[in-house]
């Protein structure tokens, strides 16, 4: 049972994460301190240290936000059983890019943070662990895809579930970092089609279609040559 005291803390945990996540937003990490957030929190500078540590130990907080978002997504989508896998895919892509994309100056701030998780560079953290869990839902979803024969095998599931996890984090680290000339939507939109592209494999054309393309119409699949055998038939 929750008590007032651990309510009260929690509350307040989660009130110095927000305008943090506000003033990151603004200015950027190096430029805010932890007096100016404390501040804007309405609390301690000595509560704000006790409460995570240090000034990384606030900004892994709210990577663990941004993570535990993306895993809340993920439970809504694999909890469409009734949706094709690649259908799910393309909506996992195009939700992700809308989100970020309306709030592009903060996911600037955090994803730099993502980015050292995917590097491994920061190990054992709560971020490392939403990441983790994050990664086991995906490879539910591909289980699940190639179970119903919507995914090929030529991949393991595992290589699948990091394959979808780099791309997505790829992408959106290039149109936050590099390059925004179009909407991320629509970059997210193009780079779910790459991986759909060689996660489906052996699946049914039937099946490689499913769900509508959120880039605008599917092009034109290529059908691959017959291999001939020895004796010259097909």
């Amino acid at each position: 049972m929750t008590t007032p005291q651990t309510q009260r803390r929690a509350d307040q945990r989660a009130r110095i994460l927000e305008v943090a996540r506000l003033l990151f937003a603004e200015r950027g990490p190096e430029e805010v301190t932890m007096a100016e957030v404390a501040a804007a929190a309405g609390v301690a500078r000595a509560t704000v240290f006790n409460t995570f540590g240090s000034k990384h130990g606030l900004i892994e907080g709210i990577t663990e936000g941004v993570l535990g978002g993306y895993q809340t997504l993920l439970q809504r989508v694999l909890a469409e059983r009734d949706t094709p896998v690649p259908a799910l895919v393309r909506e996992l892509f195009h939700l992700m890019g809308e989100g970020i994309e309306e709030d592009r100056r903060f996911h600037r701030a955090a994803f730099r943070e993502i980015a050292k998780l995917s590097l491994g560079l920061d190990e054992g953290g709560p971020g490392q662990r939403a990441r983790e869990a994050n990664l086991e839902q995906l490879l539910h979803l591909m289980t699940r895809g190639q179970a119903q024969g919507e995914l090929g095998r030529d991949h393991r599931p595992e290589d699948l579930a990091s394959a979808f996890d780099a791309l997505v984090f790829g992408t959106i680290t290039h149109w936050l970092y590099d390059d925004a000339s179009e909407p991320l939507p629509l970059r997210m939109a193009h780079a779910a089609e790459v991986f759909l592209s060689g996660a489906i494999g052996g699946a049914s054309r039937a099946v490689r279609g499913s769900g509508p393309s959120r880039a605008g119409a599917s092009p034109k699949r290529r059908r691959s040559p017959r291999k001939k055998t020895r004796s010259g038939t097909s």
